[in-house]
């Protein structure tokens, strides 16, 4: 008798087990937990680096200088590998992320389509020194501001590379500037 009881609980056990509601994912729980400030910056650092993408591979076609040209490609590279690593982290905090560009850098990509030579060069320059700078500062903040470990650990781990695409742009940024002063100066 005492076998058939157990038999018979472990029989309901299994089956209120099989029946019982899936816990939530990971990500879904997680979701909710997210901060809106850490939801935030994923969304803008993901279109932010659509962008990058994007303006980089018109840089790798349509620039005239060689070092704007190969900073294209740069980004295209760069900016793809954390494009992945971003979305990999945003999925698995529920977070959605936009797959388009954004209206300001939308705008900016059909600006610069529009031109080509040294204003092309000139205006992709300009606008990716100011970006980074952006992108630096809001980097460096969600570093040490973050609410969740992993968006702080993300954005930590992202600030060299962002360093280093800052400090290579303003070097062709000066380079260019002192080719136009020095063309100016040849003219006079």
């Amino acid at each position: 008798m005492k076998h058939a009881v157990a038999a018979l609980s472990l029989a309901f056990a299994a089956a209120s087990i099989a029946v019982a509601p899936a816990a939530p994912s990971n990500a879904a729980a997680t979701s909710h937990t997210l901060a809106t400030s850490d939801r935030k910056f994923l969304a803008e650092a993901a279109g932010g680096g659509l962008a990058e993408v994007e303006l980089g591979r018109l840089a790798a076609e349509k620039a005239s200088n060689p070092d704007v040209k190969a900073f294209g490609q740069h980004m295209v590279d760069d900016h793809s590998k954390v494009n992945e690593e971003l979305k990999r982290l945003a999925d698995s905090k529920g977070a959605p992320v936009p797959s388009a560009l954004p209206a300001k850098e939308a705008q900016l990509k059909k600006k610069l389509s529009g031109l080509s030579g040294a204003a092309f060069d000139r205006a992709y320059v300009d606008a990716m020194v100011k970006d980074h700078k952006e992108d630096v500062a809001a980097f460096e903040k969600q570093s040490t501001t973050a609410h969740d470990p992993d968006v702080a650990a993300f954005a930590s781990k992202t600030l060299p590379t962002l360093r280093e695409h800052l400090t290579r742009v303003e070097g062709i940024s000066r380079s260019m500037k002192g080719k136009s002063a020095d063309a100016a100066s040849k003219g006079m």
